[in-house]
């Protein structure tokens, strides 16, 4: 398995992978409430709804226990802080943007970052919940709370159907499971991964079976596509949706890791070692780019979420460029000194330049 620089490749080609199929939903369902159409790109999106976002946090905990016995200052500084600066940075840059410009109304915007103190703005609710998700996952370790148990009630909680009325509620509730069983289950992906690279033939059948399955109940009984949110078939029951989560996302590294093997996947994995920076700032380019094109004229639906997507992966990347070009707007990406908990180990500056692992 290819150590580059000191990073997993296939952890990167899975984050990679995920990055991509978070854009492409995003992309697909605002085309899809502006048109009222489905096109390719929807389809795609509904198979993997029952993995999509529970990879990316499934693959957020596999380092988890290389931090997890640090001092709570130390872990705090890098697994609860380092994601609240950017939170708080990003979603103060998205609401003075969209509210406070692009609607003139100050107030509002005002209003919406007192709101997103407790409720998680946006498409920044992820990385708002890693920082909940990782200081959660830290207070069990340290009551020594049985690992059981707590995969236990994070799965119950999965499978209820919790409906607070509190976005950070709910979403905890849906997603802290897939982080928990990465910290606990991250050897056996590891040796998964390892295995399907030494294994090429027996791991292409079995994501084989794996897709005919996830299909077939994605698109049975129930189902029912729609411009903005599909709806599941029998993948969506309580207990089947857990279960095609965990196996989705496994599998998923499973193609991670076959795609290591293919130089020519290597942007792929470039892509995920800038995840978190494509995350945090792809939703702007894709609103102007969406809006511009329609008003073009663009309204083909698999053309039109093929052309936002490709805008919002590359915008960040560009900005990203022209900040490490310049000089100017490393505190976009890179958290400054006066962010970190006092007295907590400072991160070496090669792993400051991104937002976060």
């Amino acid at each position: 398995m290819a150590m580059e620089t000191g990073r997993l490749s296939w952890v990167d080609m899975a984050k990679g992978l995920s990055i991509f199929l978070v854009v492409m939903m995003y992309a697909a369902s605002s085309v899809g409430e502006d048109t009222g159409g489905v096109g390719a790109f929807h389809w795609a999106i509904a198979f993997a709804t029952p993995f999509r976002m529970p990879e990316f946090f499934m693959i957020s905990g596999l380092f988890l226990s290389q931090v997890i016995d640090r001092p709570w200052r130390a872990f705090a500084d890098r697994r609860v802080v380092h994601y609240l600066y950017f939170y708080v940075l990003w979603a103060t840059i998205h609401i003075v943007f969209k509210v406070g410009l692009m609607t003139a109304d100050p107030m509002g915007a005002v209003q919406q970052l007192a709101l997103a103190v407790v409720e998680p703005y946006g498409v920044l609710w992820f990385i708002y919940m890693l920082a909940v998700v990782g200081a959660v996952t830290k207070l069990t370790h340290s009551l020594r709370v049985p690992v059981w148990a707590v995969f236990g009630v994070a799965a119950i909680l999965e499978m209820a159907p919790i409906e607070t009325g509190s976005y950070l509620i709910d979403q905890f509730c849906a997603y802290f499971v897939f982080f928990y069983a990465g910290y606990i289950l991250a050897p056996l992906m590891f040796r998964l991964a390892a295995w399907a690279i030494g294994n090429v033939g027996l791991a292409l059948a079995g994501l084989a079976a794996w897709a005919v399955i996830n299909a077939a109940l994605v698109f049975s009984p129930g189902f029912a596509m729609h411009p903005i949110k599909p709806v599941m078939g029998l993948a969506g029951l309580p207990g089947v949706h857990l279960v095609l989560a965990l196996v989705g996302t496994t599998a998923l590294c499973g193609i991670a890791a076959l795609l290591t093997r293919l130089p020519a996947m290597g942007w792929l994995r470039w892509l995920g070692s800038q995840s978190l920076i494509v995350y945090l700032v792809f939703v702007l380019p894709m609103g102007i780019a969406r809006t511009v094109l329609i008003k073009l004229g663009f309204v083909e639906p698999t053309l039109l979420t093929l052309a936002i997507l490709t805008i919002a992966i590359v915008s960040p990347l560009v900005l990203y460029w022209l900040v490490q070009r310049t000089g100017y707007g490393h505190f976009l990406f890179t958290r400054p000194r006066w962010a970190h908990l006092p007295g907590a180990r400072r991160p070496t500056a090669s792993a400051a330049t991104v937002p976060a692992e």
